[in-house]
């Protein structure tokens, strides 16, 4: 499919300086906040030529000044790109799709607004605002919810219900490729489940209420964890069965 390669390779050009407009629209509440503080403390930008006249406490503030502004330009462009994904993700039915087709450009759209959160997202998260990155992105999250991974793909697939918690660096997939396809299912994982550190969840699973993956498991596609039981290894499988008991 000729057209579709020069299709693609034409936006994929376009997107790089999309990209730098997105960041550098960003970076003007930081750029604001940093001259703010510099003007109210009354240092003069025009003082930094000269070295040896400058104290050392005017670096130090400055200093301060400059990593307010990068906090500020790191947060407005997390919530500005949860944003625009929420705004642009797909909204596509659970199936197969080729992986030459206009819906995998309509999903690898999307999933550029995640790539550039990733900027600053990791340094957010456990917190507030990496939680509103993915509501905004259309995941959504029950009461309690803690997320601790920067790494949740196709945010507007993926449910979490109250009380669950994600572990660090943990990755939810609600799509994956193969045999020349775009594979998309959702993701739902019940109340007060436990994701551990570094697992990762395929497509298509269902982890119930109660349940756990252990740390760095794999747990594959469409696989259903029943409530209350703990799941490890690669592939996971079931490791404690909900009474307490191990499976032979």
């Amino acid at each position: 499919m000729r057209s579709f390669t020069i299709i693609q390779n034409f936006l994929t050009a376009l997107l790089i300086p999309f990209l730098a407009l997105i960041i550098g629209l960003c970076s003007f509440p930081g750029i604001y906040v940093f001259f703010k503080i510099i003007g109210l403390l009354g240092i003069s930008i025009n003082s930094f030529n000269e070295i040896d006249g400058v104290p050392l406490e005017s670096f130090a503030i400055t200093g301060v000044a400059l990593g307010m502004g990068i906090t500020a330009w790191g947060v407005t462009l997390v919530i500005l790109s949860g944003l625009l994904g929420g705004l642009f993700r797909p909204r596509l039915k659970p199936g197969r799709y080729p992986l030459k087709s206009f819906v995998t450009i309509q999903w690898a759209w999307s999933m550029v607004f995640h790539k550039i959160a990733l900027f600053f997202l990791p340094f957010l998260v456990p917190s507030f605002i990496g939680n509103t990155f993915y509501r905004l992105s259309g995941a959504k999250l029950g009461k309690g919810v803690q997320i601790n991974s920067a790494y949740i793909n196709d945010a507007g697939s993926v449910t979490l219900g109250d009380g669950v918690v994600i572990g660090g660096k943990a990755i939810i997939n609600a799509h994956l490729t193969e045999k020349g396809e775009l594979v998309m299912a959702p993701v739902n994982i019940g109340k007060d489940a436990l994701i551990g550190m570094g697992s990762v969840i395929q497509p298509g699973c269902v982890i119930g209420e109660g349940a756990i993956v252990a740390s760095r498991a794999v747990v594959p596609k469409w696989t259903k964890v029943p409530p209350g039981e703990v799941w490890g290894g690669i592939p996971a499988r079931c490791i404690r069965m909900a009474d307490g008991t191990i499976p032979e």
